[in-house]
């Protein structure tokens, strides 16, 4: 994010924030983790593949996108055959694509708690929840971030209405969650702040 605390410009367009050490770590991560995970939202602004350069289909971490009212385009890159995808939708949304696995859980939204089971069931011990705002702030909200991690750079973005990294509904002063700073780490002009549960 950027030090006033923004992932995208007010316009909802990506900015490059971290730095070469930082991709770096971000590669290595995606690459030892069992799953990861986008809402919609980024898919359709930033149409990413969510793969490791040099892994197989095989070997690649599972990619899921939340798209509870099944807007993901049938030409988005996580739709390719770098990896295997997993479309996580409401029971509401009848909508199908060819060749990737889909999920329903919940009624008008997603049910995470039911994801979670689903996700465990696959042998998924490792998931890695990359954005955007609203789905890492959901996560927040279900009680299910363990680890939290934000790179700090050094582009300040401004804007009332500019994305941050846990957007969403927010939460009332007595419920806002809690976290443990673990360590701060200086890469490349920014630093890498990690904090636990506490």
């Amino acid at each position: 994010m950027s030090p006033d605390g923004k992932i995208a410009t007010v316009a909802r367009h990506q900015v490059r924030i971290s730095s070469p050490e930082d991709m770096d770590r971000v590669k290595a991560l995606r690459r030892t983790s069992d799953a990861i995970l986008v809402g919609v939202g980024t898919i359709l602004a930033d149409d990413p593949h969510l793969t490791v350069k040099g892994l197989s289909r095989e070997e690649n971490p599972l990619r899921l996108v939340l798209d509870r009212q099944g807007r993901t385009p049938v030409t988005a890159k996580v739709l390719d055959d770098r990896g295997r995808t997993l479309l996580v939708t409401c029971a509401d949304c009848t909508r199908t694509w060819s060749g990737t696995e889909v999920f329903r859980a919940g009624e008008g939204r997603i049910d995470l708690a039911a994801l979670m089971t689903e996700l465990e069931r696959r042998g998924v011990d490792d998931l890695m929840v990359e954005g955007g705002g609203d789905t890492i702030f959901s996560f927040f909200a279900a009680g299910l971030v363990d680890r939290y991690l934000v790179y700090v750079g050094t582009k300040v973005l401004g804007g009332r209405d500019a994305p941050s990294p846990a957007d969403g509904a927010g939460f009332p002063e007595a419920g806002a969650y809690a976290l443990r700073l673990t360590g701060v780490e200086r890469m490349g002009e920014g630093v890498l702040l990690s904090y636990e549960r506490a």
